[in-house]
């Protein structure tokens, strides 16, 4: 009984000896995060979230210059909405009701965010085929 007592005395200074002390103080390696910045020392959080929005409003502009140049004009046309929009008026429109549709969703429901999207998703098709 002596001899368990022993070794049950000396077992955690055996641990500590090995290095398993420091276990818990060791940073695991984490995965892919959407909200830790892409450059730590940069003036702005660019996380990959927002990189991801603004790459995809530029491209969208950037589309848009594409067409105009191919057909100018703009593309007028009166909407259902009673509006003479242009494709510029119509991206426009359909960003800020996207950004509404966020902001109600997170304001009423919170996390997560894939309904809103889908919803936005019909927005952007719905303003540029009817508005």
């Amino acid at each position: 009984m002596r001899w368990l007592i022993f070794i049950g005395a000396l077992s955690p200074v055996a641990a500590l000896a090995q290095g398993w002390g420091n276990v818990a103080k060791q940073e695991e390696s984490q995965g892919f995060s959407w909200t830790d910045p892409l450059w730590p020392s940069f003036w702005m959080a660019w996380t990959p979230a927002t990189f991801a929005l603004f790459c995809g409003i530029f491209a969208a502009m950037g589309l848009l210059t594409i067409l105009e140049i191919r057909r100018p004009g703009g593309d007028e046309r009166r909407g259902i909405l009673g509006l003479t929009t242009t494709r510029g008026d119509r991206l426009f429109i359909s960003l800020l009701g996207t950004a509404y549709i966020f902001l109600a969703w997170l304001g009423l429901v919170g996390q997560p965010v894939w309904a809103p999207l889908g919803i936005s998703v019909a927005w952007i098709g719905f303003c540029f085929w009817k508005a």
